[in-house]
C-alpha cells in the first residue's frame, strides 16, 4: 500500500494546492525536509499524501539516529517518477484544471486496459489521475495482473 510519496516542483505550494483541489483534500507547508516544502492532503481514510519539494532538492541519509535530509542540488526537472491518483471528478473536469494552470494533460488508455489522464505537472512531472470510471478500470486490470503467476527469472 502506498501511502505517501514525494515530488519535486518550481512552485510547490501552487502544485500542493491544485493535487489537493483534484483529491477535495487540502494543502499545507510542510517543513521537515526543505523550508518551502508543502504537503497534499488527501483527507481520506488511509492518510494519502504527497510531498512536494522544491525543483532540484534531493533526499539524503542522515548519519546517526536521525532523519534523511533535503539538499539542492539544481538537477534535472525531469525525473522517472510518477504516480497514479484517485480523483472524484469526471474526466472533463480534471482536463479543465489542467488548461487553468496551462499544464499538458491528456486521456490514455494505458495498455489498452485502463484510461488515465495523464497530467505534467508544471510541463515536467508526470502525474496520472484517475476519475472514478477509471480507477474501476484500473483496479479490474491490476488486480488481475498482481494475481497472475510471476514470470520465471531469465538464466
Amino acid at each position: 500500500m502506498l501511502f505517501h510519496m514525494s515530488i519535486a516542483a518550481k512552485d510547490p505550494q501552487h502544485v500542493a494546492s491544485v493535487i489537493a483541489e483534484l483529491w477535495g483534500g487540502e494543502a499545507k507547508r510542510f517543513p521537515p525536509i526543505s523550508d518551502n516544502g508543502w504537503i497534499a492532503l488527501a483527507r481520506d481514510d488511509r492518510g494519502t499524501c504527497l510531498e512536494v519539494y522544491p525543483q532540484g532538492t534531493v533526499l539524503r541519509e542522515t548519519d546517526g539516529d536521525f532523519d534523511a535530509h533535503g539538499e539542492p542540488l539544481g538537477t534535472d526537472s525531469f525525473s522517472p517518477t510518477h504516480g497514479a491518483i484517485a480523483t472524484p471528478l469526471d474526466r472533463e473536469q480534471v482536463l479543465a484544471i489542467a488548461r487553468r494552470e496551462g499544464w499538458p494533460a491528456k486521456y490514455r488508455k494505458r495498455g489498452g486496459m485502463f484510461g488515465v489522464v495523464e497530467l505534467w505537472i508544471e510541463g515536467h512531472q508526470m502525474m496520472e489521475v484517475l476519475t472514478p470510471e477509471m480507477q474501476s478500470e484500473y483496479l479490474a486490470a491490476m488486480g488481475g495482473y498482481q494475481r497472475a503467476p510471476a514470470a520465471p527469472a531469465p538464466q
